[in-house]
């Protein structure tokens, strides 16, 4: 399973199966998770076996059930926090995709619902992802078509061309999860050059930086540039 492949299979899934993650796969995690908190300097931790932390109580919305693993993604308070986590962290949903695993991001109300995830001073706890083998594979969710999200030059696009490479960027972009499925980005063109931007609403700069990977994923890294 490539990652183009990843995004189309992983849907949200809020209720899963007593069944451990394997030894082999938690290791591939978390060799992952090592890397990107190198890279981004963010410290994302991976939590195995937590039977205490979720119930169906924990989220600000919606139900878990049998949650006994989860990423918790933490870093230091920044306003690019949000977006990094994003960006990283859905490297690693992707990855649990491949190694057959199901997940679904979860804002917590309180970093406190989480006591087995080290913050530090200074450092905050953005969100989790559950992680582990769901009870169903989820179900795709209802989404904005690319016309409605693509811009050029600043303008609404409906039935202007652009390259194949943008639009498929788009079309991953459009399969990212996003807060209660809002969907508020945007993505600019200008010549080679891409600005992707949210828009007003709940944690937009999460999802932004959800959408930006997948968009990468869709339209590959050489095909253009981020705008500064």
């Amino acid at each position: 399973m490539d990652l183009m492949e990843a995004i189309r299979a992983r849907h949200s899934v809020r209720t899963y199966r007593d069944r451990p993650i394997e030894q082999d796969k938690r290791d591939d995690l978390q060799r992952l998770v090592n890397e990107l908190n190198a890279e981004s300097g963010l410290s994302m931790q991976l939590v195995f076996d937590d039977t205490d932390t979720f119930d169906e109580r924990s989220a600000c919305y919606g139900l878990f059930s049998g949650v006994r693993n989860y990423l918790a993604l933490v870093g230091c308070k920044s306003f690019s926090l949000e977006e990094a986590c994003g960006y990283f962290g859905e490297q690693v949903v992707l990855r649990a995709q491949q190694l057959g695993l199901n997940s679904c991001w979860a804002l917590l109300a309180d970093s406190r619902e989480c006591p087995n995830v080290r913050v530090l001073p200074g450092e905050e706890l953005v969100c989790v992802v559950v992680l582990g083998y769901g009870t169903t594979q989820g179900v795709p969710r209802q989404s904005k078509s690319p016309e409605d999200v693509i811009r050029i030059a600043g303008e609404h696009v409906v039935d202007i061309g652009v390259p194949q490479w943008f639009y498929d960027g788009v079309v991953a972009a459009l399969l990212a999860p996003t807060a209660k499925n809002q969907q508020k980005f945007i993505f600019a063109l200008d010549g080679k050059e891409v600005d992707a931007a949210s828009l007003p609403g709940q944690h937009v700069r999460l999802d932004l930086g959800i959408a930006k990977l997948h968009f990468e994923i869709g339209a590959g890294t050489d095909s253009f540039d981020w705008a500064p």
